[in-house]
């Protein structure tokens, strides 16, 4: 399993190199902006066709993810779906294999703003949820302490060998620790953004998802 080691509010967490958050501890795996069913929601809208993959493939790396680290708790950070009307309109093997994922697991849809309200896809639905020492919510709060939120789809660029790498990134600091995007047809927010630098303190880390994840000052 690739991952980076580290510790926020007292709890001794795992960035996996998928993107994912694992917390040992608790048994507890938490993924952030899946956004299923996107291809579905642009091609409705009118936008360019897009593979109708994306689904699939994000449920097969949680999938992996899951039995990787055999968690007992699965908290879903929000935009979970790329709109109610994509939740509703998940083909049936996907939606089975939702189903199969949360067997056996305490299973938390947090809200988000593309998905506001609870989706009949079984599990729990909540505005937030505080775990220990931690909350998890999807957008970041003003007033943060020990905060784990998703929604800016943050990544982050490292120089090295010569090369310039971007990849997304779980950016943490002594209060918040924001998640990249999990889905696969995800885009995401430098660092550097004002959104981002304006949220995150001045000893901030950037931790750089991929085959061998990389903890770095985060750029901004």
């Amino acid at each position: 399993m690739n991952h980076y080691d580290f510790t926020f509010a007292g709890a001794t967490l795992r960035a996996l190199g998928s993107g994912a958050l694992w917390w040992p501890d608790h048994g507890l795996l938490c993924v952030s902006d899946l956004h299923l069913g996107k291809s579905e929601r642009v091609a409705r809208r009118g936008g360019q066709a897009l593979p109708p993959y994306e689904t699939r493939d994000t449920l097969y790396r949680l999938a992996a993810d899951l039995a990787q680290t055999d968690a007992r708790q699965v908290i879903c950070l929000g935009d979970s779906f790329d709109d109610g009307a994509a939740a509703a309109s998940l083909p049936t093997p996907e939606r089975l294999e939702i189903v199969k994922l949360q067997a056996g697991r305490h299973w938390v849809w947090i809200e988000g703003n593309h998905d506001p309200g609870p989706m009949d896809l079984g599990g729990t639905h909540l505005h937030d949820i505080t775990v220990g020492p931690l909350t998890f919510r999807h957008i970041a709060s003003h007033t943060p302490t020990g905060e784990v939120s998703g929604h800016y789809h943050p990544k982050a660029t490292v120089h090295t060998r010569g090369r310039r790498i971007t990849r997304p990134a779980f950016l943490v600091d002594d209060h918040r620790l924001i998640l990249p995007a999990y889905g696969t047809y995800t885009g995401g927010l430098r660092s550097t953004n004002d959104a981002l630098a304006g949220l995150m303190g001045t000893n901030a880390r950037a931790i750089l998802t991929g085959p061998a994840p990389v903890c770095i000052p985060m750029p901004s």
